[in-house]
């Protein structure tokens, strides 16, 4: 076999290698980006809706404890005649505790009435608005949709007119005859007295 000088030999070419088109790995990054990015949201989102766990759940005899201990402290600090009886204070708290947890446990038991009303199916907006009134006025609160003969519970926030359109109903505790929440108008174009509710969704 004859031998082949090196400057006379010839080497294979290289192939070319075909320029990518586009720019697909600058769109794979974004993709990555976009799937951490997205479960991260996902992540977080489970972590705020995780379940409650308090370091210690809320109990009367614990509380009335704790507030018939400070109590004890505070009255330690008044002169010995101004101070109230052991017995009334502790009576008064004991109250006090168990008309709190009452209230909580009623406020609970709504939410989860609302909750559920709002998830059943085939739910519209008309019939969700039904069973949230009709809770509210279980509990003694009256929506006053119109400014007719009580317009004190009412604001006006913006429009130029004599007419006058709801924009918020107002909420009116009938036990203490509070007003929870006052309502709110928008001046329209009319006469006086033509006024009309905000239009709802079906």
């Amino acid at each position: 076999m004859s031998h082949v000088p090196r400057s006379r030999r010839k080497t294979a070419a290289a192939p070319k290698q075909e320029p990518r088109k586009g720019n697909n790995g600058l769109k794979h990054r974004r993709e990555k980006r976009r799937t951490a990015a997205e479960a991260s949201d996902a992540d977080s989102l489970k972590s705020s809706l995780g379940t409650y766990r308090p370091e210690e759940l809320l109990s009367p005899p614990m509380l009335l404890a704790r507030f018939t201990e400070r109590a004890a402290e505070l009255m330690a600090t008044l002169p010995e005649e101004a101070r109230p009886a052991q017995t009334a204070v502790t009576a008064a708290l004991r109250q006090a505790v168990l008309e709190a947890f009452r209230s909580r446990e009623e406020y609970v038991a709504r939410v989860v009435e609302v909750d559920l009303l709002a998830g059943a199916p085939k739910q519209n907006v008309r019939s969700l608005r039904k069973g949230i009134r009709t809770a509210l006025l279980d509990q003694g609160v009256r929506c006053v949709d119109s400014p007719d003969g009580e317009g004190e519970l009412f604001v006006v926030v913006e429009g130029e007119g004599e007419a006058f359109e709801v924009l918020r109903p107002a909420y009116v505790d009938q036990a203490t005859g509070k007003l929870v929440l006052s309502g709110q108008l928008r001046r329209v174009p009319g006469e006086r007295g033509d006024d009309r509710p905000a239009e709802e969704d079906s």
